[in-house]
């Protein structure tokens, strides 16, 4: 297949999947807020009784909404369904996936500088995480969550823990992380397909036959609908990540990637119980303050790497010798006639053609070549220490300043 070919197929997955995951994550915002929200439906005598009820406003029209297991009542048609969001996200994530990691030559998955491994390895690893850590969630789910409940809980937190970590010490940070965000994305689509609409079904069969809807059915759904909630933030943050290498790159990316899912569900929870929870405001800001300084305090630990420490030397750098690193580790990728199309022309938009454009991205070469060490994507080009340390020195000797006349 074409470059271009995949490069269409990136983009028009990648906006199916953003605009399908706003949609799914929305209507779990709005539906866990309706629940939370919902007043008592006193002093209505008619059959079925609703369980709570709510009046909202929003476009210029007041809304009515009440919420009923329709005990006794016939099935109202038509009667809208909320699925569809949740299973265009999980596929077109899955597409991505495989156009961008798992093809091979787009994205790093296997990582020499992380752990030797061919690219088949690498994709057994990944896709077998994924599938690893629905397995550990479902069984807890099916088997032990109906007895007992924490137990089951505690399982799959420390299994999926477990995974995680254990993904950023053998795949690429960037690609670790993502894959981490769609074994939690899996989870939840799972939980939408498995659990919540068979149960819906369950519903809506039992008031087809005049039943009405069985609590027990609707408490079974609720739950991993609870858990989808929960799982929300963190699976956008790790969504959004690969834009961060600081964050992915650090030598200690897993305790950063553990700190940003504690932080999202930690919010999570605070706004899901801010109307019972009086002092919710100052326990946000308390969480939001303490998570910042966490993770800052992480990423300045991280900043320094032995090519910087080697950087401070004074020893003095010419520009001829920076071209020539850059030309013989970055500009295969980062030209606007590259030699090798993995990534496309110029990532990024970033090339390194003129001496002039080197200089203009001196800046952004420290932070990644020198720093974060994401550059070149796990090391392609064999960019070794003493040349990372020549660029940073370059650039903290002012290096713009040094180009030919």
């Amino acid at each position: 297949m074409s470059g271009g070919a995949i490069e269409l197929i990136d983009l028009v997955a990648r906006w199916v999947h953003v605009i399908a995951g706003i949609m799914w994550i929305g209507n779990s915002l709005l539906f866990n807020w309706l629940d939370r929200r919902l007043e008592p439906a006193s002093g209505i005598t008619r059959t079925p009784a609703p369980l709570g009820r709510i009046w909202l406003l929003h476009s210029g029209g007041f809304y009515y909404v009440e919420k009923t297991l329709l005990a006794g009542a016939a099935l109202p048609k038509p009667l809208h369904w909320f699925k569809w969001q949740a299973y265009t996200t999980w596929w077109s994530g899955a597409l991505l996936l495989v156009v961008v990691y798992y093809l091979g030559g787009r994205a790093v998955l296997a990582d020499s500088s992380v752990q030797v491994m061919s690219q088949g390895q690498a994709v057994v690893l990944g896709a077998g995480a994924i599938l690893a850590g629905w397995l550990v969630y479902e069984s807890m789910q099916r088997l032990v969550a109906p007895r007992m409940p924490g137990v089951a809980t505690a399982v799959w937190l420390v299994g999926l823990t477990g995974i995680a970590v254990g993904l950023t010490q053998l795949l690429n940070g960037r690609a670790a992380f993502l894959h981490v965000g769609a074994m939690l994305g899996t989870i939840m689509a799972a939980n939408v397909v498995f659990t919540i609409v068979p149960s819906q079904r369950e519903l809506v069969a039992a008031v087809a036959e005049g039943r009405g809807g069985d609590a027990g059915v609707s408490a079974r759904a609720k739950r991993v609908s609870i858990h989808n909630n929960y799982f929300t933030f963190p699976v956008i943050v790790l969504m959004l990540i690969s834009h961060f290498p600081a964050v992915y790159g650090n030598p200690d990316n897993w305790l950063l990637l553990l700190l940003l899912v504690v932080l999202g569900v930690a919010v999570r929870h605070l706004l899901n119980i801010r109307f019972d929870y009086p002092a919710w405001r100052p326990a946000l800001a308390g969480t939001l303050v303490a998570g910042g300084v966490l993770l800052y305090g992480l990423l300045r630990n991280g900043a320094a790497s032995p090519a910087e420490a080697v950087a401070a030397a004074a020893e003095p750098v010419s520009f001829a010798d920076v071209k020539q690193v850059i030309d013989r580790r970055c500009a295969a990728c980062h030209s606007a006639h590259p030699s090798d199309l993995s990534f496309g022309v110029a990532p990024g938009g970033v090339r390194y053609d003129t001496p002039e454009q080197i200089a203009s991205y001196a800046a952004r070469i420290r932070e990644r070549a020198v720093i974060t060490r994401t550059m070149p994507p796990g090391n392609k080009t064999r960019i070794t220490d003493e040349e990372r340390a020549l660029l940073g020195r370059w650039v903290q000797q002012g290096g713009p300043a040094q180009l030919p006349r």
